[in-house]
């Protein structure tokens, strides 16, 4: 069975058995009726995903694992903030007349920094660092930048990547892991959209460097599951559960910024039905 289903069953089980709730709270987010969003939540979920041995999709319901890439290469590759230049509405809640969602995102991975060797913006310097210093403990990203909140139509969730190489024993070839670091995350309509991308981002520049992936570590500091998601979640850990699907890349692709979905081929990918019309809330 999926590894994958089983890490997001036994969070799922912790949160709902042992975690805080915020009913009566103060709390930020609101449903479109105007009601307060309440959740359970549990702090300092850590999850860890060994990519060497299987893609890290849930089989308990499907993932749609090229529209999580797609919106990954959005901020990633195109390094863009504008809603009208991807291929899904998850952003649209958030978006002006304009389709912009202001300094956040792709807009932070594309500024410029000045660093000794030159101008790079922070996806650039990753490719750097990963072919002219793997061994670096300075290889990541950080798009919660202060100065620019007030300008963000959503705070980043998702806001770090931290890389690490290292070698096994005896292989000639390095080896791919990745730290995904994340503030808050609504468990049912966001878990496993973060693990598949920020999977496939490991995937697609482990490919590049010819390295090979290893493993993704998940750190969500505020994991919850909202109030109306509870009885979603409940019936969605006890489903049957599946081998993981078999995620593989077009092995031309040797240019992060050359890779399409089209260069995703994803096999045996069998899941029970999907929940229509998850209540989100905002």
């Amino acid at each position: 069975m999926s590894a994958a289903d089983k890490i997001f069953v036994d969070m799922c089980t912790d949160i709902l058995e042992h975690g805080c709730s915020t009913e009566g709270e103060k709390v930020r987010p609101v449903w479109p009726d105007g009601t307060s969003a309440y959740t359970i939540k549990q702090f300092g979920v850590v999850n860890r995903y060994d990519l060497a041995k299987e893609f890290p999709a849930i089989t308990l319901r499907k993932t749609a694992i090229k529209s999580a890439t797609d919106e990954m290469l959005w901020i990633w590759q195109k390094k863009s903030n504008n809603i009208n230049e991807l291929n899904s509405h998850v952003w649209d809640e958030w978006a002006d007349e304009t389709g912009s969602i202001g300094k956040a995102y792709g807009y932070q991975m594309g500024v410029k920094h000045q660093y000794k060797e030159g101008m790079f913006d922070q996806v650039d310097r990753v490719l750097y660092d990963l072919k002219h210093n793997p061994f670096s403990r300075r290889i990541m990203t950080n798009i919660y930048v202060h100065q620019d909140l007030h300008e963000m139509h959503l705070y980043p969730c998702a806001y770090s990547m931290t890389f690490n190489v290292t070698q096994k024993k005896g292989d000639d070839k390095l080896t791919l892991n990745g730290i995904l670091n994340q503030r808050s995350q609504d468990i049912l309509a966001a878990n496993n959209w973060n693990v598949c991308q920020y999977a496939m981002l490991i995937y697609m520049l482990a490919q590049v460097n010819d390295m090979r992936v290893g493993e993704l570590v998940h750190v969500i500091a505020d994991a919850h599951i909202y109030d109306r998601h509870i009885p979603l979640i409940k019936e969605l850990i006890t489903r049957e559960q599946h081998p993981a699907p078999k995620v593989t890349l077009n092995p031309d692709i040797k240019d992060f910024y050359e890779f399409t979905t089209k260069d995703i081929t994803v096999e045996d990918y069998v899941t029970g039905p999907q929940i229509k019309d998850i209540p989100i809330a905002i």
